[in-house]
């Protein structure tokens, strides 16, 4: 008897593989310095290491409670307090989570009904869309200013309207690395502050910015913080990508929203690689030295690029430097990457992947996040441009 064809009606009809797996496998493929998809190529501090071992080794490998243990949620607001200014309930206000990227998702389907429109400032993540379409809602997107990639406000507050959920920022930014003047986060609290509209704001690059600059967080400001969900990574700043582990902090409503997602969706995270965390978070050092710790990265890479053709933008956050490619070639900046990575031996990523419409303004990014031997490897390479 034959079977019934099946057909599967999708989710996601517009999403393909993205673009960070495509540089990726190219880099593999040609042997090039995949200088593309951001992560580090060099292992975190041993003493983490050791920590999250110990833990295992003790028997620290069940279950532990659905929000995350209490040692490393305390930690956390133990730091916020001390950087931003504002004290969060350990118990009811943070939740640890498996990474930034499932924290954002949560928030999103914890508060997004179908038909909500949740504005997002494009370039942006591309996990933001997705996420969005997921719930039922409606992605409205608004262009951050090109060239300079700060956010238009006037732009913004034309984009929010009775159906707006939420608003999701991203500072230091991915893939621009602008990060967000004070000024700029008392305007968009002002925006906000007659309406309704929940924040979820991306965090995740808050220990990455450079030349004396400081992260704003949306913690620091009483209008923002209210209704906000503040994201942020522990892979990201300790150099354990892989470790998927994050946190979402919110006030007591949100976070008891967030958690009824959270609990159904990966319930909780590695017990031993949270007690490895909480211990070794004792020491700030390390996050408070990371700006300097990146920054010389960055400037060894834009010293080496200086001697190309490349148009450097400004880089002030995360460990990404984006260039302007506009006097080395008329390619558009998918085909200039692939170009680059099969016959110069360096993989990049086009900024249009972080538009829905492929907008192409003759710009890609490199992530700095290498060992320095890796940065020199690739800059060897580039100085024929």
């Amino acid at each position: 008897m034959l079977q019934p064809q099946l057909h599967l009606q999708s989710r996601l009809p517009n999403v393909g593989t993205t673009i960070f797996t495509v540089m990726s496998a190219l880099a593999t493929e040609t042997g090039a310095v995949n200088l593309g998809q951001g992560f580090p190529d060099f292992e975190g501090d041993p003493e983490l290491l050791q920590a999250v071992s110990q833990a295992m080794t003790q028997g620290l490998n069940q279950y532990p409670p659905m929000a995350g243990i209490a040692a490393l949620r305390e930690r956390v607001a133990h730091k916020i307090q001390n950087m931003y200014g504002h004290s969060y309930d350990p118990v009811q206000d943070i939740t640890i989570t498996a990474g930034a990227t499932q924290a954002i998702l949560t928030a999103i389907l914890a508060v997004v009904h179908p038909g909500d429109e949740v504005v997002v400032l494009e370039p942006c993540y591309d996990s933001y869309i997705p996420n969005i379409e997921l719930a039922g809602g409606v992605a409205v997107r608004v262009p951050l200013t090109p060239g300079t990639f700060r956010p238009d406000m006037a732009k913004i507050a034309q984009a929010i309207t009775p159906k707006t959920r939420a608003i999701i920022i991203n500072s230091p930014h991915n893939p621009s690395s602008m990060v967000w003047t004070q000024d700029e986060m008392r305007q968009l609290e002002a925006i906000l502050a007659p309406t309704s509209v929940l924040l979820i704001s991306d965090e995740v690059y808050e220990h990455m910015v450079f030349d004396a600059q400081q992260h704003h967080s949306a913690a620091s400001f009483k209008g923002l913080r209210e209704r906000a969900f503040i994201v942020s990574s522990f892979g990201k700043t300790f150099h354990v990508t892989g470790w998927k582990i994050g946190y979402v902090a919110a006030p007591s409503a949100l976070s008891a929203e967030f958690r009824k997602v959270h609990q159904f969706n990966v319930f909780t995270v590695n017990t031993p690689m949270q007690h490895g965390l909480s211990a070794y978070m004792n020491n700030p050092e390390p996050y408070l030295n990371l700006p300097a710790f990146y920054q010389r990265k960055r400037d060894l890479f834009r010293q080496g690029l200086s001697a190309t053709r490349f148009k450097l933008l400004p880089s002030q956050g995360t460990y990404f430097q984006c260039v302007d490619i506009s006097e080395v070639s008329d390619l558009s900046e998918a085909d200039f990457c692939t170009w680059l990575t099969r016959e110069v031996g360096v993989a990049a990523i086009p900024l249009s992947a972080f538009y829905a419409d492929g907008f192409d303004q003759q710009v890609v990014r490199f992530c700095f996040a290498k060992k320095d031997e890796t940065l020199h490897k690739a800059l060897d390479r580039l100085a024929k441009l």
